[in-house]
């Protein structure tokens, strides 16, 4: 069963950095894009950014200079480096990837996420 875990959120001051993981395991054979998802209390969520299998990223312009996408596709895991961070990206974050699975399966999957808070 496909799952995918994040990890590395926390309460850090502003300015502060974190960096957060999104780990895909179960049945998987392949993994194509994947993307970081953020939702505040009250807030829809919102894109932070992806990346492809490839590598290629992009990001929302409310991240641009401060976060960094990765990925390791040996280890099946995603990061988020977020540097310079401001109180206005507090909010739980979610990965998303596009999964298939040794049964020919594809579906996006999403992480049950991890909170950032950033607060002095």
């Amino acid at each position: 069963q496909v799952q995918l875990v994040e990890s590395g959120g926390g309460l850090v001051q502003p300015g502060g950095s974190l960096r957060l993981s999104c780990v895909a395991s179960g049945g998987i054979s392949s993994i194509g894009s994947m993307g970081w998802y953020r939702q505040a209390p009250g807030k829809q969520r919102e894109l932070v950014g992806s990346i492809t299998s490839g590598g290629s990223t992009n990001y929302a312009e409310s991240v641009k200079g401060r976060f960094t996408i990765s990925r390791d596709n040996a280890k099946n895991t995603m990061y988020l480096q977020m540097n310079s961070l401001k109180p206005e990206d507090t909010a739980a974050y979610y990965c998303d990837a596009e999964i298939t699975t040794w049964a020919r399966s594809r579906t996006i999957y999403r992480g049950q996420g991890t909170q950032v808070t950033v607060s002095s």
